[in-house]
């Protein structure tokens, strides 16, 4: 079964934990301006946050943190905070490579990239390189990412395949258009977090998430920490995922 696959059984407790958490980051700009500085100072305490999370994903021994970084509809933000983002952007995968190396993480960007400047282009790609035999957790970072994107780009490339006759239109079935998304080959996602207060998924991983269980927390992103981390895993836990049948499992 499909839970059983994704899902990481917890002997001790008898529990399902989830194996594969994305976490909607959001609040970061509400959280500078109830301290009165400008929008970037929440995303450098951000930053601080994101690397709270992993180091709980490590800990609790997740297998896959997919974090949605920057949207493709962020583009629409002030050009300084775009500057901004994008230059701490380039400070994080300069600081912290030596960081992912002895943690044994993996490190991925899933988005379009070919919007970003070629010296972020290229330190995306080496630090990608650099980690790509890590066997510990992966680490996703959603950039320039969108769930319509990624549902696109798949049909693009299935669209091309069948033209050069390699596919054939009546073998794709929703696994195989799986194959195609950025998320490919990676474990399914049990869970979403979302933290800020909204409540939508705002075009992050559309097709992926589809029996995902959504953990929402008004908590600002710059002060999500291991509790709150704890708090969704445990909802998550609580819950009885049935993946549109009766019953999920049963628990021994």
């Amino acid at each position: 079964m499909q839970c059983k696959s994704s899902l990481e059984y917890n002997e001790k407790n008898h529990e399902y934990n989830p194996r594969h958490v994305a976490i909607i980051m959001d609040g970061n700009g509400r959280w500078a301006n109830k301290k009165g500085k400008m929008r970037i100072f929440g995303h450098k305490e951000g930053f601080k946050a994101v690397k709270e999370a992993i180091r709980f994903s490590i800990i609790n021994d997740l297998k896959i943190l997919t974090l949605y970084a920057f949207s493709s509809e962020n583009w629409n933000r002030p050009l300084f905070e775009i500057k901004s983002l994008m230059e701490l952007f380039s400070y994080a995968l300069e600081s912290e490579i030596k960081n992912l190396k002895k943690y044994n993480i993996r490190f991925k960007v899933i988005g379009d990239i070919t919007y970003f400047n070629k010296k972020l282009q290229n330190s995306i790609h080496n630090v990608e390189q650099m980690t790509s035999n890590n066997s510990g957790l992966i680490l996703n970072i959603a950039a320039n990412y969108g769930g319509r994107w990624d549902i696109v780009q798949s049909i693009k490339k299935i669209i091309h395949k069948v033209q050069r006759g390699i596919l054939n239109v009546n073998n794709i079935k929703e696994k195989t258009f799986s194959e195609y998304l950025s998320t490919s080959k990676l474990l399914p996602v049990d869970l979403v977090i979302r933290t800020g207060g909204e409540k939508r998924i705002s075009n992050f991983l559309l097709w992926q998430i589809a029996y995902s269980e959504l953990y929402f927390t008004d908590v600002l992103w710059p002060d999500f920490n291991h509790y709150v981390f704890q708090q969704a895993i445990d909802a998550f836990i609580s819950r009885e995922r049935r993946f549109g049948g009766f019953k999920k499992y049963e628990k021994e």
